[in-house]
């Protein structure tokens, strides 16, 4: 295939899907890994879409939310090192509400073999893991968001108002020198920020890249965090 060619497939296929992976292009496209990088480097300089951690999304989605697939791979070794934190505050015969993100799903294998736990998600990919390990698992509903692939909106706020949670793990996009925890989605702010008022303890999860950093939605301040949890 042609380098142009090629491009253009990737091309087509980051605007078609509002983001994609190095592995989805190297599975389509029959490239090495090498090879789909320097592409996106190179369409990068040109101008055609943003490179990312682990893969790329188009340009107009530069200052929105990044896909779950893609943030999943961002920050890895990171997200596995709080994710074992912050499971071993959690104990028997809790319930424990759980957000959509790529940081706290991480938490799912470290949960299993809790007895008498009980968690709350707005996770799509979270609630399905935590049912392969056979942990009791109720789901928020509501409207699902293709890039992050949580439940957001009214149905999914009037449950978690419902809920009496020992834990809250939840993560941001950012933490800046002033203790505003920030993000980008706001359906999503407005869903952690019930969950905030539903849970006796709550933990955030917050990898160093994020330190610093001011999105456009506020979702609380330091202060009203029991715990914060880093790598």
């Amino acid at each position: 295939m042609l380098i142009a060619e090629r491009q253009q497939k990737i091309l087509q296929m980051v605007e078609r899907s509002g983001g994609v992976t190095v592995e989805e292009l190297v599975r389509a496209l029959y490239a090495s890994a090498p090879t789909i990088r320097r592409d996106l480097t190179a369409m990068e300089k040109n101008g055609l879409l943003k490179k990312v951690y682990g893969g790329a999304i188009p340009l107009t989605a530069a200052n929105r939310e990044i896909p779950l697939t893609i943030r999943a791979q961002s920050q890895s070794s990171a997200k596995e090192r709080m994710a074992e934190r912050a499971a071993a505050y959690v104990k028997e015969g809790m319930v424990v509400l759980l957000d959509g993100s790529s940081s706290v799903n991480r938490m799912v294998r470290y949960l299993e073999g809790i007895k008498g736990l009980l968690v709350v998600t707005s996770g799509a990919k979270t609630a399905v893991e935590l049912a392969e390990h056979n942990i009791t698992t109720l789901c928020t509903g509501g409207q699902l968001l293709n890039h992050s692939l949580s439940y957001v909106g009214h149905h999914a706020e009037e449950f978690v108002r419902n809920i009496n949670a020992d834990l809250l793990f939840f993560s941001c996009h950012g933490l800046n020198e002033e203790g505003l925890v920030t993000d980008l989605a706001m359906e999503e702010v407005h869903l952690r920020q019930v969950m905030l008022s539903r849970a006796k303890r709550k933990i955030l999860l917050c990898d160093r890249s994020k330190y610093g950093r001011t999105y456009f939605y506020t979702l609380c301040r330091r202060e009203d965090v029991d715990e914060v949890i880093t790598e």
